[in-house]
């Protein structure tokens, strides 16, 4: 993308930035945000956005009328809005790999002209039709194992954004999976995840989805290598064949490892890992829960993208809730940021947005290759719902640091009672209501030990129920979020530089850590466990 598209100063030189910092050492700093509802009997309505099916109330939040102007005018100022008219039309905004970042047109629709001139996009509705044509054959019985049973275990073999949208997607769209399936998963190097599975898996009845763009991915091809040793040793080399499916595009290493011809699903340079559910990667999730669900959760995310693109940044969810985490981050002073879903089917959720946030956004250098002058991406942790209460929310209530919450609430159940769902939304309601207003010394009866401060804030995002429609939505508000935030910063939230180094180290260190050579570093630390390491395995 032209650097013209950004806003060429540091955001610490805006001058909205400059009466964000003065408006909040002189206006917010110490206020009772309950004290804001005081003044303000509208402000639950002054304070709420709806995006698509997802409402947001962010009436609980350290938030004046001036400070949210602020931060719109920092916003505009930041070029905002040149920046997302650059992604949708295909501009290389990920300058330091010189790629689009095009996961939005993966769930367009060709009237939505999403970048179509960019090499692949006119290529996505084929591979879709691909994919839905494999899964229904899978389904339906035509394409069955090597010996004639019908595949119903998918096992989805990836690392990272092959892995966490695909098992997070999942696990919340339980209730949709289709009738017999399962579904299982295998990411982690040490090979444990795939040793406990071979106990529950029939291989008869088993697919293996490898999910890999180069084919080459450290601790995907050493699973999958192991998945293919066990299929073969199980059922015969030419099982092979009947049994791995990939989203690759290295047809290369697919041939050397058996994957059949037909079996092969692409995906481009443009679709980031952490983005890239909504593509080939999403494979293992449409053989569970089928295509019509699938397209319905690409769906949703196109209503959420058509929101972002179309709406006022004043009512603009995405924008909105990136504003809040510059707020809380560069001026309040926040260092982390909870996400607390009350639907159990989202417990993979908190560990998703860790990655699609910190690893966006966790830079220490703008796109111009400078440092930056403020602190970026904030620490993303939580749990699902109840679990997290008893667990905790101790710190979130009593604790000395101030940590921005997000509660996730579905108002109707995804497959359990409506009642037990009632009780998971009164807790919802009740904890954001005490994070708020607190427990004063006089209501805790003068027992220190009892108080609640108050003024925590959180923010609430209430949707009708957890559906292939409204995750799709959800995931994509986050992206965007995530997106606004990496602009204001001037970083590229859409390379991972950070990840790479480790990886080298470890390859460079596999033949000491397994006894075939010896350590040739220069890190004595290293050098010293590396011994140690070959010692306790010798005991």
């Amino acid at each position: 993308m032209p650097e013209k598209k950004y806003s060429a100063r540091y955001p610490t030189d805006l001058p909205a930035w400059q009466k964000l910092k003065k408006h909040y050492r002189e206006d917010m700093h110490g206020k009772p945000i309950g004290g804001l509802f005081s003044r303000d009997k509208n402000r639950t309505d002054r304070f709420s956005a709806q995006g698509a099916d997802i409402h947001l109330d962010y009436s609980k939040n350290l938030l004046s009328a001036n400070t949210v102007k602020h931060l719109l005018a920092l916003a505009k100022q930041a070029k905002v809005t040149e920046a997302v008219d650059g992604m949708f039309a295909g501009e290389k905004i990920n300058s330091t790999e010189n790629r689009s970042v095009l996961h939005v047109a993966l769930r367009a629709k060709i009237s939505d002209q999403v970048a179509l001139n960019v090499n692949g996009v006119m290529d996505i509705w084929k591979v879709l039709t691909a994919m839905e044509s494999f899964a229904d054959r899978i389904h339906g019985g035509e394409l069955r194992g090597s010996t004639g049973k019908k595949l119903t275990n998918i096992v989805n073999i990836g690392i990272g954004g092959s892995d966490l949208g695909l098992v997070m997607a999942t696990r919340a769209l339980r209730h949709y999976w289709l009738a017999g399936m399962r579904f299982y998963e295998v990411s982690n190097v040490d090979g444990t995840q795939f040793a406990d599975l071979q106990e529950q898996l029939d291989p008869e009845a088993t697919l293996f989805v490898v999910c890999s763009k180069t084919f080459t991915t450290l601790e995907t091809m050493t699973n999958a290598q192991a998945a293919r040793e066990w299929m073969s040793e199980k059922l015969g080399e030419a099982a092979i064949a009947s049994h791995f499916v990939a989203a690759s595009t290295n047809h290369e290493a697919m041939d050397k490892f058996g994957v059949h011809p037909e079996f092969r699903f692409g995906f481009w340079e443009w679709v980031g890992g952490r983005y890239s559910i909504w593509s080939a990667v999403g494979l293992a999730l449409i053989l569970m829960i089928g295509m019509e669900n699938f397209r319905s959760m690409l769906d949703g995310a196109r209503r959420m993208d058509q929101h972002f693109r179309q709406s006022t940044h004043a009512e603009n969810i995405p924008v909105l809730m990136a504003l809040m985490g510059v707020w809380y981050n560069n001026f309040a002073g926040a260092s982390s940021h909870a996400i607390l879903p009350y639907d159990n089917r989202l417990e993979r959720f908190p560990a998703f947005l860790q990655q699609m946030q910190m690893e966006s956004n966790g830079k220490s250098v703008r796109l111009d290759g400078k440092p930056v002058k403020t602190e970026t991406g904030m620490v993303i942790w939580g749990e699902a719902g109840s679990n997290a209460q008893h667990s905790f929310y101790q710190l979130l209530h009593q604790g000395t640091r101030t940590v921005p919450v997000d509660f996730i609430l579905p108002a109707q159940s995804s497959g359990a009672t409506q009642k037990q769902q009632d009780l998971a939304i009164a807790n919802c309601l009740a904890q954001s209501e005490a994070l708020m207003d607190g427990f004063s010394l006089d209501e805790a009866g003068g027992d220190p030990h009892r108080v609640h401060r108050g003024s925590r804030p959180s923010s609430t995002l209430l949707m009708p129920e957890l559906s292939p429609s409204t995750l799709g939505q959800l995931v994509a508000l986050y992206e965007h979020k995530v997106f606004v935030e990496g602009v204001i910063w001037g970083v590229n939230s859409f390379d991972q530089w950070g990840v790479e180094l480790g990886k080298r180290l470890a390859n460079g260190l596999i033949p000491a850590a397994s006894k075939q050579a010896t350590y040739t570093g220069s890190n004595r630390s290293t050098d010293a466990l590396l011994r140690k390491v070959s010692q306790l395995k010798d005991s």
